[in-house]
């Protein structure tokens, strides 16, 4: 009987039985095997059976894993007593009459490389008990460790630019630790690594520490190390800037945020009287967290600086589409003799999506009111608003009938704007020495409300504008007599919604504008707002609210 003895990087090992044809092993409630590491990827490897025959498959790993202290290129058969490493957790496959392994809680070594889990070194007490057990006559380094970490809080707590903070790291490394060489890389969005601080007591321009290979164990798996001679050491065989440049001693600390591995602190010396100790590796792996902690918060600042100022940016914007917006509204309605006229429109953002005009045209002869809503809120609504704007402004001032001018605006509208962009319009189009209103309506509603109380409603001639090519749009008339009241409005006003989810309505509007049939437009405007407001007991508006009314004295 095959079972698993996992030694997870976070909290107690365990076992569990190999019982199942294939186990998925990774750091997510999905896998079959969950393993508390935050360096395991959320499917990291497989294990399964062929006969009596068990195999290790990596799934493409961010940080590989190791058979045997060998990196598992291909499925790969283990037997018992294996070892397995994924990331920097520990899997040994037992079978009936092999002990339990003892936990595989001591330094990971190699010839003469030793790495730790970084955070196994944070949570002790050993980096920070140095100055305390200090022999006699040591050294600097040894015996100002302890003021170091307890004046690194302050010294990076202060007010630092990203630099400042780097350059501040390595001053601290080099008062303890006294390397020839140190140097910060840090992952960039994408996962690269870049050098982002350097510094040599033998001049400027070293780039040997970098190393894919010690920011594998490093900073991608959260190990510290401990090179005493990186010449020994086959992890380094292929890093020819490290053993070329005469490095034999190195230590390297990871920079862990709370959410994730940032990069990594390294340090190296060449003079064998400087090797470094592993007291030096877990003083390194204090100063690390402390850094990446500050680094973290920078970080934060930074994009909330960036952020803020991108909803400036946003904001300003945002301002100068409402000032073109509010500038093609009219800012005075015209005064026709024998009416009152008055309108406006509420955004339910900073843009509005609805649209409405008031024009004399004819020399005083006609007086055209068009109320258009766009589909959709915010600046795309407002855009294709002012488009709408622009393609009736010219069929309105050359005196076109209401049908031919929705005809006109629709073409044009379809053929210059996105398939889903649309609007619906009401036109009318009034002779004030008349009685009769002609108005074409491209699916927006309209009421006309008589001195009586009685209301007809305006139906549609025809499909919104911009929705499909190629659209002859009907008209119709109305009589209006004298204290009839005409109400233009859009979807705002009739789908505003209460806390239970139900409409404002059209049956409500026409009960507001008949009670108030009587007073003065104003007034009435106002009647219809206040209905609104204690309609909606609070509801934010969803959509813009505009409203126009016409009346005949």
């Amino acid at each position: 009987m095959y079972r698993l003895r996992v030694f997870p990087s976070q909290g107690e090992d365990f076992e569990v039985p190999l019982a199942d044809e294939s186990i998925l092993i990774g750091r997510v409630s999905e896998s079959d095997l969950v393993v508390q590491d935050r360096f395991l990827s959320r499917k990291h490897a497989r294990l399964f059976r062929e006969g009596n025959h068990i195999w290790i498959e990596d799934l493409g790993s961010a940080n590989g894993t190791w058979l045997n202290d060998r990196r598992v290129e291909q499925p790969t058969e283990i037997h018992p007593g294996d070892e397995l490493r994924l990331s920097t957790s520990y899997i040994t496959l037992l079978s009936d009459g092999i002990e339990t392994p003892t936990p595989r809680k001591d330094p990971v070594t190699e010839h003469n490389t030793r790495y730790r889990r970084a955070s196994d070194l944070i949570d002790s007490d050993s980096a920070t008990d140095l100055a305390g057990s200090a022999p006699r006559g040591a050294s600097r380094r040894q015996t100002d460790r302890f003021q170091l970490l307890n004046s690194i809080h302050h010294s990076l707590s202060g007010t630092l630019q990203p630099d400042q903070l780097l350059e501040m790291i390595l001053d601290r490394c080099y008062e303890a630790l006294l390397p020839d060489h140190a140097a910060i890389f840090l992952k960039r969005d994408s996962g690269e690594y870049y050098l982002a601080a350097e510094r040599s007591s033998g001049g400027p321009g070293i780039d040997h520490l970098y190393s894919k290979t010690l920011l594998h164990e490093v900073a991608d798996n959260g190990m510290a190390a401990l090179v005493t001679d990186a010449r020994t050491d086959h992890r380094f065989d292929e890093a020819d800037s490290v053993l070329g440049s005469g490095v034999q001693s190195l230590v390297a600390a990871p920079l862990l945020s709370p959410e994730d591995s940032l990069g990594m602190i390294a340090l190296a010396s060449s003079l064998e009287q400087s090797l470094f100790v592993e007291e030096d590796r877990d003083l390194l792996a204090s100063i690390a967290s402390i850094a990446a902690l500050r680094i973290h918060i920078i970080k934060l600042a930074q994009q909330a600086a960036e952020e803020a100022a991108e909803r400036r940016r946003f904001e300003a914007e945002l301002e100068l589409a409402h000032a073109i917006q509010t500038a093609v509204l009219p800012s005075e309605l015209p005064r026709i003799e024998g009416y009152d006229l008055t309108g406006s429109t509420i955004p339910s953002r900073w843009v509005s999506g609805d649209y409405y005009q008031a024009v004399e045209r004819l020399g005083g002869k006609e007086t055209v009111l068009m109320v258009a809503d766009v589909c959709g809120k915010g600046i795309c609504a407002s855009l294709t608003t002012l488009s709408l704007e622009a393609l009736a402004a010219g069929p309105i001032e050359i005196g076109q009938p209401p049908a031919e001018l929705c005809t006109r605006i629709n073409r044009r509208l379809h053929s210059r704007t996105l398939p889903n962009r649309f609007a619906t319009a009401i036109v009318v189009v009034l002779e004030p020495h008349g009685r009769i209103l002609r108005y074409a309506s491209a699916g927006h509603p309209g009421l006309l409300v008589g001195s009586k109380g009685n209301i007809l409603k305006l139906g549609s001639t025809g499909p919104p504008l911009g929705a499909f090519p190629d659209i002859e749009y009907g008209e119709s008339t109305a009589l209006l007599e004298s204290g009839d009241t005409l109400a233009l409005f859009t979807d705002g006003i009739i789908e505003a919604t209460n806390p239970q989810d139900e409409e404002f309505g059209t049956e409500r509007l026409s009960e507001v504008l008949i009670s108030n049939r009587e007073a003065d437009l104003e007034v009435l405007a106002g009647a219809v707002e206040t209905a609104l407001e204690e309609f909606a007991e609070g509801v934010p508006y969803a959509d813009d609210r505009t409203l126009v009314l016409l009346r005949k004295h």
